[in-house]
């Protein structure tokens, strides 16, 4: 375990190099150091000597990748490539490009915390509640329960995120005003301010997910281990939980897997919504003024945690059936 483990640690590396070349490619081959200057300093007439003082106090006017002035180690360190790419790995985040939106590090471990308020509950309530749906569904299949069911889980598929915030903020908000519509407080104040996002969130996510673990259950239901547990008298309920679910699992953690990336960068665009305080609103604010600084990093954050999780996704799997073994 330990081997396949460093293994997949290794691989991941390489995908992580491979992935943050071609972000920091992508970023300075679009956007010119002198095109950030400009970007971030706003106005029709920019003179020379405002933006190459803005890249001096932000590094940018050091050479891209290597540098012939220096000498011996700090040819290489002392460029954009070592202080902007390279030392994303030692987690050295730097400063972002706006001088309003100060050290990365420090905003990213402040905004972390509030993240994981509002998308770990969404993540445990979410999978609760559409693996019962689904179980639910799967007990009553061929009667109309589980027609109408399953024509709710498409319609509800089918309206946008955004119509669940926007109707709700103004039912629960505007209307019952029965919790704030935006916000957010520190310690036990924050639940006010969590409480309709989370249950927007999870009823907008509830129909995809609860539509595809009812696929999982149906296909398990129809096999022959599970006829025979009903033709030892098992109650379906039993046969379903004990049985149904606990193979359908492999599945279920490689749904679930994929989505804990996003436990910690946030929620976009509900974060951004309720003027919630998160990863996912720094983001996002980020990518609207244009602060390239901090989009790299969070795409390198996110690359790192992408890997993470597919490491833990497949020991996972050993948990869930011992005939899984790593190689």
């Amino acid at each position: 375990m330990l081997n396949y483990i460093l293994r997949r640690l290794g691989y991941g590396l390489v995908i992580l190099i491979g992935v943050n070349l071609i972000t920091f490619v992508l970023f300075f081959t679009v956007n010119t150091p002198d095109d950030m200057a400009r970007l971030n300093i706003g106005g029709k007439r920019v003179t020379p000597e405002q933006i190459e003082k803005w890249k001096a106090e932000r590094g940018y006017d050091k050479p891209m990748l290597y540098n012939d002035a220096a000498q011996g180690r700090e040819k290489f360190t002392e460029t954009v490539f070592w202080d902007r790419s390279v030392s994303l790995f030692l987690f050295d985040f730097g400063r972002a490009d706006n001088d309003s939106a100060g050290d990365i590090g420090y905003q990213i471990r402040k905004r972390m915390g509030v993240s994981l308020q509002l998308t770990v509950p969404l993540f445990i309530l979410g999978l609760m509640a559409s693996v019962i749906f689904a179980l639910w569904l799967v007990m009553f299949r061929g009667t109309p329960v589980d027609f109408w069911g399953v024509v709710v889980c498409v319609v509800m598929m089918s309206i946008s995120s955004l119509f669940y915030i926007i109707v709700g903020q103004y039912l629960f908000s505007r209307l019952a005003r029965l919790a704030p519509i935006s916000g957010y407080a520190n310690g036990l104040e924050a639940i006010r301010f969590l409480v309709l996002p989370i249950g927007l969130m999870l009823v907008a996510s509830l129909a995809g997910q609860a539509r595809f673990y009812r696929t999982l259950f149906l296909e398990e239901a129809g096999k022959d281990y599970v006829r025979t547990a009903r033709a030892k008298g098992l109650k379906e309920a039993t046969v379903l939980t004990r049985h149904v679910l606990r193979n359908a699992m492999l599945p279920i953690i490689t749904s679930a897997g994929a989505s804990l990336p996003y436990l910690f960068m946030g929620g976009l665009v509900t974060e951004s919504f309720f003027g919630i305080p998160g990863l996912g609103a720094y983001t996002i604010d980020a990518i609207a003024s244009q602060d390239f600084a901090i989009v790299r990093t969070m795409v390198f954050l996110g690359s790192v945690l992408y890997i993470l999780s597919n490491i833990l996704i497949d020991v996972a799997y050993t948990w869930a059936d011992p005939r899984v073994r790593m190689q």
